[in-house]
């Protein structure tokens, strides 16, 4: 399709929706988001792109959306709404396809689940078949492009999500009948390729695309496979009297997800989820990659992720922190701080650049040598390594027990930890100019490696406020006593 034609997308502040906005903005075209927060969609998206305020509960808020628009991507479902999901369902995608309809929109891109036979298919994936066959009905000349996928992988899925809890937190796990159910995991990036590809797709007829990536495998071998690229071992007992009820329960019990939402996952999880129909693969030029590329693939992009965005973001995003213990983002545990200052960015991170090596931690140096003492009875780096040079850092430095992984004076230094930990650590320092002066803060991030990892956090906890705090407080000092 042409640069110049409109794409509407819904869901942009979605799991899919969120990660495909950016792509279709790197392609040049002119998009339109719907969303019923605008205002929390705008950080987010391009300068170019337009948002709309809009539902598609709600009818008439989509006829404005859908002027001028050449191709509309459905990427909303009410799975987590209170009350009966599958009729809101319905009601969307009766509202979409009309919608589209009447505005001449010259396709609709749609993102359902696999699964074979609709009448033993679970509540949700039966929901997701209804919503693709309404789309068909309603649509009249408008194509309907439904892409069926089954679990995707990638850090913020559901699915995955849902894996990393349980072999994150369960050493031993008692595995009911539907861990051994065959599926065909997809990696986010491939379904993402998919569609965008399906914007090119040939005019003409509906068309129904099973998606999935280079093997069938089961619940149970993703579980080994992310344990093993964690190095993880992890003991699995099969029984089979575990219901989907009492599962839903039990993961309610050891996982972050809503009990509503895991038992209609757990639901789902009953039935074959396999590509029959490679369609797909012969008129599209993505080739998805395996299961085990798909889970490094995703613990890639959290690190990129990482690199490219700031914690305190994350902080922001996930409202106030808590009392105890940080904030928790995906796998990792983030511990923010702050200070205020009148002094110019480049006064400010003067000391910051000073860090470590001979210079001391401006606070519990003492601590810091019991650490590094500890650090080398368990065969670690410890804290005699120092560092090159005692006023300038670069990417790359050692810094005691640290290393530096991002220098840009005078806005943020990024450390990476090589002690011995059960995960991995991160601290942050960034320097931002207010009208008043500068706002430095101080993030401490974990990732950390199953229960012992988790322990770790917890338990340091009370001691890394002191230290991190007192860090803090010394670079203030250090700033204005120079």
């Amino acid at each position: 399709m042409s640069l110049g034609s409109g794409i509407l997308l819904t869901g942009a502040s979605g799991y899919v929706g969120g990660r495909l906005l950016p792509l279709l903005q790197s392609r040049g075209l002119r998009v339109r988001c719907l969303s019923r927060r605008p205002d929390f969609l705008a950080a987010r998206a391009a300068p170019g792109t337009e948002i709309v305020a809009g539902d598609v509960l709600d009818r008439q808020s989509l006829n404005a959306a859908m002027a001028g628009i050449h191709t509309a991507y459905f990427l909303v479902h009410s799975m987590g709404a209170t009350g009966p999901f599958e009729e809101l369902d319905r009601r969307a995608a009766v509202n979409f396809a009309e919608a589209a309809l009447h505005a001449g929109v010259q396709r609709i891109i749609y993102l359902g689940g696999l699964g074979e036979s609709a009448s033993t298919l679970s509540t949700h994936l039966r929901s997701r078949h209804e919503v693709g066959e309404i789309l068909r009905q309603h649509s009249g000349a408008t194509q309907v492009v439904e892409f069926r996928a089954s679990i995707i992988i990638g850090s913020g899925s559901l699915s995955f999500e849902m894996i990393r809890a349980l072999v994150e937190r369960l050493p031993i796990m008692v595995t009911p009948r539907w861990v051994s159910v065959l599926a065909q995991p997809i990696a986010i990036d491939d379904v993402l390729a998919y569609l965008m590809a399906g914007l090119d797709s040939p005019a003409g007829e509906h068309r129904i695309l099973e998606i999935g990536g280079r093997e069938a495998v089961s619940y149970r071998d993703i579980m080994r496979e992310y344990a093993r690229q964690r190095g993880l071992f992890r003991v699995m007992i099969p029984v089979p009297v575990l219901t989907p009820r009492l599962s839903s329960l039990w993961l309610g019990l050891v996982t972050p997800l809503y009990a509503r939402v895991g038992r209609l996952l757990i639901d789902s999880l009953r039935h074959p989820t396999v590509v029959h129909d490679d369609t797909a693969l012969r008129i599209f030029a993505v080739r998805p990659r395996g299961m085990a590329d798909a889970i490094a693939r995703a613990f890639s992009n959290e690190d990129s992720e990482r690199a490219e965005s700031t914690w305190t973001d994350a902080v922001s995003a996930a409202g106030n922190p808590r009392h105890w213990g940080g904030t928790r983002f995906g796998n990792r545990l983030v511990d923010s701080r702050s200070v205020r200052v009148s002094e110019s960015p480049e006064i400010a991170f003067a000391p910051v650049l000073r860090l470590g090596g001979r210079n001391g931690w401006y606070y519990g140096n003492w601590l810091w040598r019991l650490r590094g003492w500890l650090d080398l009875l368990v065969g670690g780096v410890g804290m005699r390594r120092g560092r090159r040079d005692p006023e300038r850092l670069l990417p790359g430095d050692v810094l005691d027990c640290w290393r530096v992984e991002t220098c840009n004076p005078p806005s943020r230094l990024r450390l990476v930890a090589e002690m011995k930990l059960p995960g991995r650590a991160w601290l942050d320092f960034e320097v931002a100019a207010e009208d008043t002066g500068s706002v430095i803060r101080q993030t401490a991030v974990f990732d950390p490696v199953g229960l012992w990892g988790l322990a770790y956090w917890y338990l340091a906890f009370p001691l890394h406020q002191l230290v991190f705090a007192g860090i803090l407080a010394g670079i203030t000092q250090s700033m204005r006593r120079r």
